[in-house]
């Protein structure tokens, strides 16, 4: 704990801080770890991301933590009982997450919590599965969030450094198979549901929507951010390694030996800002809405120019592509 407080304690400040994993409830001293981050990093709101499973530490994390800055809480869903069961690997998945929601749903006020279900699409059942689960949540009031996964991500590739950012502007493979007509719906669906979302979150997410559609449906690269990884966006390993971007593991230093500053003004750091500077872009939501904020792009999405020249179609792409599910 001292060294996470060390490496702390050299950041600036950050509007938000987002604790993710793996699994992050794993750590036994992760309430410490959300401690020394409001503390020395005092951020605007502290995001955690999990699967839900230890309903009684995650209880007793939201109820233990200082409660000065928000907490929004994701936890990650993937379909009704049988689907989140077969995706996760695990006969009582579902039971563990449902009852992690429907402990902390009544008492979201009281913990000064949000609390979300991020549910990633990975096949063309699981794309089935939208309305079902949206319609468990919505008594509840628990916001459900959708994406698409991609086919690989560096992020959780066994192999360290490796670069598996698109290579064209509008690039998205999709992690499975679909037909267009079932992707069409799908997001038809979720921009109903989203209409009745507070402006700011809607806004986001119509966003986001908007590039995934213009990606696997039309092969288009709009909108495009510019992307602010190692700018205004940084992420930070457990073992104190500061890769580029969830597409691009290459470590540019490492906090335990390092301070932020060598990392920062480093060397290596200006060479990946240099690769960051001409990657195409990605479209995954996490990397995504950063840039959008941080450039300004979300904000113009407010009031688009009728003139706003499209990037080209790169190829058509009825169905859309993506290689088999390995076991």
């Amino acid at each position: 704990m001292p060294e996470i407080e060390r490496i702390f304690r050299q950041l600036p400040r950050l509007d938000m801080v987002r604790l993710s994993g793996g699994e992050p409830f794993a750590r036994t001293d992760l309430l410490d770890i959300a401690h020394l981050a409001q503390t020395h990093l005092r951020p605007l709101r502290l995001h955690i991301t999990t699967n839900g499973f230890l309903t009684d530490r995650i209880v007793k994390f939201c109820e233990a933590r200082r409660r000065d800055v928000p907490l929004q809480l994701l936890l990650s869903v993937d379909g009704l009982e049988a689907k989140h069961n077969e995706v996760r690997g695990r006969t009582n998945a579902w039971a563990t997450a449902t009852a992690t929601l429907k402990a902390l749903a009544p008492r979201r006020q009281e913990l000064n919590l949000t609390l979300g279900v991020n549910q990633t699409i990975v096949d063309a059942a699981g794309a089935e599965q939208y309305r079902g689960l949206n319609d468990f949540l919505k008594p509840l009031g628990i916001r459900h969030h959708v994406v698409m996964a991609y086919d690989a991500s560096a992020t959780y590739s066994l192999q360290r450094e490796v670069d598996l950012a698109p290579k064209a502007i509008g690039d998205f493979t999709t992690f499975g198979s679909f037909q267009r007509e079932a992707v069409t719906k799908l997001w038809d669906e979720v921009e109903r549901d989203v209409a009745e979302w507070p402006w700011l979150e809607r806004l986001a997410k119509r966003y986001y929507i908007r590039g995934i559609r213009n990606r696997v449906l039309r092969g288009e690269g709009e909108p495009n951010p510019r992307c602010v990884a190692l700018n205004a966006h940084l992420r930070l390993l457990p073992n104190g390694d500061v890769p580029t971007c969830q597409f691009n593991t290459k470590v540019v230093g490492n906090l335990r030996r390092q301070s932020f500053a060598e990392v920062w003004a480093s060397q290596a750091a200006a060479t990946q800002r240099a690769w960051v500077r001409q990657c195409p872009g990605c479209w995954a939501e996490c990397e995504v809405l950063p840039n959008a904020i941080y450039t300004g792009d979300l904000w113009r999405a407010l009031a688009p120019s009728p003139g706003r020249p499209k990037v080209p179609a790169r190829r058509a792409s009825p169905p859309v592509p993506g290689p088999a599910p390995s076991a």
